[in-house]
């Protein structure tokens, strides 16, 4: 009994201490972990956006700690492997038997789609880091996007092919949804500035194999082509670009920043040189905190540098702690979610705001041409279109 008196005197001494703040609910909270799912391809074919979004993660909580008003993030990681069912099994895990306070990653579109009905039903709210599909956001009131999207990024090459000579264009797109919607996008942007499509080929999502479809853009004498590809397979369609000699035919490669995506950019070789692309982030972006970013980032992960689903994991992490901190530690998926929705900060990308809205950064895109830079291939920024919302237009 006085065991019993002297613990309940205590919380209510606290909590006289500190103006009321640590009620005894709050007491309870402060002890609880704040858990955070980490659902990531880190196997399969995808396994590189995994592997760029869980280190920049832990870049992450390693630059910030790993408490947000007393209470200690936790971050637990699950492979998915790029498969839609598994992620919505593993999410449903993550909410039901670990009862995590925020779902987060999502490497594809179909990943994404599965789980938010999750996200809706519990009321947790979901962070995407990577997959980029506008009508993701709709798909749930809980669910907010710190990549971009895909007519976002679009947008901005669209724009430049229209400004640069290019009349006649082919466009390249993977045969499924994100690649309607760039090739929707292209045609939205560069159409509306008097250019033309005058083919529009599609290739199968996994390990394509874009010698006969080169061939086929070859045979039509486009004065450009524009591609999108996902994450991993631009570097083997920048090789057949020079092999099939698109280049010395005059047929200029252009497209979404993913085609020379920071992570295997290398691995291209000089075919890749001189090819211009727009996007959210570079490596190369000058920006004293990025240059940071980079060098925190090559602690975590030794042989790759850090790329667009890089840095969105990172700023995800910050929407996550940004919220926390906003609800004084309490969480709450409804409370959270309100602290995320308007958010604005300095990213190494530049700066950003997330749209209430929307629910997607409004944010810079670069253009960027692929350059040797001590002797290695970095995507170097020559132009920006500041404060692009969701759909491509500016704010």
């Amino acid at each position: 009994m006085q065991k019993r008196i002297f613990l309940t005197g205590s919380v209510a001494a606290i909590a006289l201490a500190f103006g009321g703040l640590y009620t005894p609910a709050a007491v309870a909270a402060a002890s609880t972990p704040f858990k955070v799912g980490l659902i990531l391809p880190m196997t399969g074919p995808f396994a590189s956006t995994g592997r760029q979004i869980d280190s920049a993660a832990k870049v992450y909580m390693a630059e910030h700690g790993d408490v947000v008003d007393g209470r200690k993030i936790e971050l637990i990681l699950k492979d998915d492997g790029g498969v839609a069912a598994n992620s919505k099994r593993i999410a449903q895990e993550l909410i039901v038997n670990d009862k995590v306070d925020v779902i987060a990653g999502f490497g594809l579109t179909p990943i994404a789609l599965a789980v938010a009905p999750l996200a809706t039903q519990s009321k947790t709210p979901m962070v995407v880091m990577a997959a980029q599909t506008e009508s993701i956001t709709k798909a749930s009131p809980y669910l907010v996007r710190t990549s971009g999207t895909i007519p976002q990024v679009t947008a901005g090459i669209a724009l430049w092919a229209a400004h640069n000579n290019i009349k006649k264009v082919v466009t390249l797109v993977p045969d499924y949804a994100p690649g309607y919607e760039s090739e929707t996008a292209f045609k939205k942007y560069f159409g509306s500035s008097g250019g033309q499509i005058v083919s529009e080929i599609r290739v199968p999502m996994r390990n394509p194999d874009f010698a006969p479809f080169l061939q086929k853009v070859l045979d039509e004498k486009p004065d450009g082509l524009f591609v999108m590809l996902p994450s991993g397979p631009g570097a083997a369609l920048l090789k057949q670009y020079g092999q099939r000699g698109l280049e010395k035919a005059g047929i200029r490669l252009f497209g979404h920043g993913a085609i020379t995506d920071d992570d295997n950019l290398n691995e291209a070789g000089d075919a890749s040189l001189g090819v211009i692309t727009s996007d959210y982030y570079s490596t190369a972006h000058p920006s004293e905190m990025n240059k940071k970013f980079v060098a925190a980032y090559s602690k975590v992960d030794t042989t790759h540098r850090p790329n667009f689903f890089g840095v969105a994991g990172y700023d995800g992490m910050h929407v996550i702690y940004a919220a926390l901190k906003a609800t004084k530690g309490k969480g709450g998926g409804d409370a959270l979610l309100a602290g995320m929705k308007g958010l604005s900060f300095e990213s190494p990308r530049g700066p950003v705001t997330l749209d209430p809205k929307t629910r997607d950064f409004i944010q810079n895109i670069y253009l960027r041409k692929v350059e040797k830079v001590n002797g290695a291939l970095y995507n170097v920024e020559f132009d920006v279109i500041k404060n692009v919302d969701a759909s491509g237009g500016t704010r």
